[in-house]
């Protein structure tokens, strides 16, 4: 989370003096009630930046840096909370999280701090998503559209907010910042991924899948019918009723896109659909695998198999924090629309703010992307072994190996495919994940967890006999080649050629 002393230094360092009049920001004036309003946080010395048509903090949340700008001031989160402002700002949101709309309502008269915490919008998001059930119009709030699904003869459009001036709070200003910040430039310059344009598909295995290595591909997917035609208005006329994925609801693509359209959240709904191509075949017949990933090994479990292609439809800001592919699969993910920041780390390197747990059932990271963008990008220029990166755009394909870390965020409105697969460089490491103690928790995309391992085994022997043996025993000439360049090394001066000696 980001501290008081992070906002103060990086967002709003500012002189508590009166500007020139003819002086606006965003054409907006600025007031003379508070020193530092929130359209100052346009005026920046460290490269952040608003987007254009970020709107001010719906109801005054301010930093609470800004607290210690004016001693004489009292925080009103404070003395509204009464006996409870002992609590962290995020068990009070974890605590109102038990109420319904209309407690939050009754409760947001009690006091400004109340009024301010229970429109908190993730409150309102989380009870839309569960009352309402991906049947829903967002109507430019989590709130409002709460309101106007339960009560829908409430006119909500005649309904405003009051901006409360003395209410300071790191963790809610926070959520509105991750919405509204532009990303820095220094965070897509870098591009250190290689580039590969018409190599075939040995020179990718030995180059790339065998190594374990990702690669951006151009040009091999110039041929799909979807790189022509899917926008949001193909994709709502041949879908219709059709629902989709989106988080933990199935939403209609015209609705999807109306929520889309609007939302400024910090963690946009992201629809992440594994099922696209039998709800709607037309899809499925509009795209083909890039010839490099044509070898799948899953697909000896036909209709078993665990889930392993996706559409992906989300807003600029939406994408998915630092996490590894599922199953010890590799992947590739073709952009149709739009384009994606990628920062990958190799699968020994564990991203700075990443913290998996030693079985890595969960991994704990920050809740937002652009909360790991502001906190730890930066810390990424001191690691000796810095990241790959890269920005794919509409038409070019990223090879994600098995094992390796990464963070996706979308720059702009994006259309994607994606698709995990094992090939014969991956078996090995795929039935050896197959088979942990913990499948049980690991393994995903399939009902049947813990006898996948054994299922799929069974098969690969069935359709390719033999394969498994000839894998491990080339897995382990490899190990023993290794052990003996490992010794030579250890007898050889690296640097003046000669032998030394160590008794």
């Amino acid at each position: 989370m980001l501290t008081s002393t992070n906002l103060l230094s990086r967002i709003i360092k500012k002189k508590r003096h009166k500007k020139p009049k003819t002086k606006t920001r965003n054409k907006r004036q600025e007031t003379k009630e508070d020193p530092i309003e929130q359209d100052e946080l346009e005026e920046d010395t460290e490269g952040f930046n608003l987007k254009t048509s970020a709107p001010s903090n719906t109801y005054g949340v301010q930093p609470l840096g800004n607290l210690y700008f004016d001693p004489g001031s009292i925080n009103s989160r404070n003395t509204g909370l009464g006996n409870l402002q002992i609590l962290t700002d995020e068990l009070v949101l974890d605590i109102l999280g038990f109420l319904d709309g209309t407690q939050l309502g009754v409760l947001a008269t009690v006091s400004k701090s109340f009024y301010v915490f229970t429109n908190h919008e993730p409150l309102w998001r989380k009870l839309v998503l569960d009352k309402l059930n991906g049947e829903f119009l967002f109507n430019g709030s989590w709130k409002s559209t709460y309101i106007a699904g339960i009560y829908p003869l409430f006119d909500v459009n005649g309904c405003s907010s009051l901006k409360v001036r003395d209410f300071y709070s790191d963790y809610l200003f926070q959520s509105w910042l991750c919405a509204n910040l532009e990303m820095k430039p220094e965070w897509l310059e870098r591009d250190n991924v290689v580039r590969k344009r018409g190599i075939s598909v040995e020179e990718f295995v030995m180059n790339f899948e065998e190594p374990n290595k990702p690669v951006l591909l151009e040009g091999c997917i110039d041929n799909w019918a979807a790189l022509q035609k899917w926008d949001k208005d193909y994709l709502v006329s041949v879908c219709g009723d059709v629902k989709f994925a989106a988080g933990p609801v199935e939403m209609r693509l015209q609705e999807y896109f109306r929520y889309s359209d609007q939302v400024k959240e910090e963690r946009p709904l992201y629809l992440f659909d594994p099922k696209f191509a039998e709800k709607v075949p037309v899809l499925g017949s509009e795209y083909e695998v890039p010839f490099y990933f044509r070898e799948d090994l899953f697909s000896v479990l036909g209709n078993e198999r665990p889930d392993y292609r996706w559409v992906i439809i989300g807003p600029a800001g939406s994408g998915s924090s630092f996490h590894i592919d599922p199953n010890s699969t590799s992947a590739w993910n073709a952009v149709i629309k739009g384009s994606k920041k990628w920062i990958l780390f190799p699968p020994d390197v564990i991203p700075p703010g990443v913290y998996p747990s030693p079985d890595g059932a969960e991994v704990a990271c920050p809740v937002s992307i652009m909360e790991w963008f502001m906190n730890f990008y930066g810390a990424t220029k001191n690691l000796k072994r810095r990241p790959i990166e890269c920005i794919c755009k509409a038409g070019e394909v990223i090879f994600v190996p098995n094992g390796w870390w990464h963070l996706v965020i979308n720059l702009e409105e994006s259309i994607a495919i994606t698709q995990n697969y094992v090939s014969r460089r991956n078996l090995l490491n795929v039935l050896d994940f197959l088979k942990r103690p913990n499948a049980g928790e690991l393994v995903s995309g399939t009902r049947d967890r813990v006898n996948l391992h054994d299922k799929f085994e069974n098969a690969i022997e069935s359709t390719f006999p033999g394969t498994i043996d000839q894998l491990v025993q080339k897995a382990e000439e490899k190990k023993a080649q290794e052990k003996k360049l490992s010794f030579w090394d250890s007898v050889t001066d690296s640097h003046a050629g000669a032998f030394k000696f160590s008794f």
